[in-house]
């Protein structure tokens, strides 16, 4: 018999108490113990994405880590991306008038993968954005429109800051 563990996850800003199995994993926790089911369950082996979420700010798979390592950690989900009032945020929009998406599976692990890369790297060119996007897998979109997606919504941040960016082909270069 496993014995369980009391745990705390702060989880889109709130604390949420669980007891679980130390082989519980993060996915499953957010899933099935607070019903965050933006997060999607796909390989369960970190190739696919889907899972995908922000841990400390940066892209993680879900599925390779157990609940109890998160403990400490802010965890930032799907959910969070959206206003209270479930107003799409900038990333979202951009995928949705890219058409960024199409089954939509693959969606929630994409936005948090380009969520956590956009805070890390504002001024990404194309070409930075087709290698981050490698990283998921995809079986509808083709990559091609989830790239323009996010490089729309990284354009748009960067626009809102004030930077004036200087277009040279497919790719943005940035100047301070």
């Amino acid at each position: 018999m496993t014995d369980k563990l009391q745990i705390e996850l702060t989880v889109n800003g709130q604390a949420h108490d669980l007891i679980v199995e130390p082989r519980r994993t993060l996915v499953d926790a957010l899933r099935h113990d607070l019903g965050l089911t933006g997060t999607h369950v796909g390989c369960e082996h970190g190739i696919c994405g889907a899972c995908t979420i922000l841990l400390d700010d940066d892209p993680v798979r879900a599925c390779l880590i157990f609940a109890c390592q998160a403990v400490g950690h802010d965890i930032r989900t799907v959910e969070s991306l959206a206003a209270s009032d479930g107003t799409l945020n900038d990333l979202q929009q951009a995928f949705s008038a890219r058409h960024g998406l199409q089954c939509g599976f693959c969606t929630p692990g994409f936005l948090m993968l380009a969520q956590g890369f956009l805070a890390q790297r504002p001024q990404a060119t194309k070409e930075e954005i087709r290698e981050l996007v490698a990283s998921n897998l995809c079986r509808c979109t083709g990559y091609q429109t989830i790239v323009e997606a996010i490089d729309d919504c990284a354009t748009g941040r960067r626009a809102a800051l004030g930077e004036n960016p200087i277009r040279r082909g497919q790719d943005a270069c940035w100047h301070p």
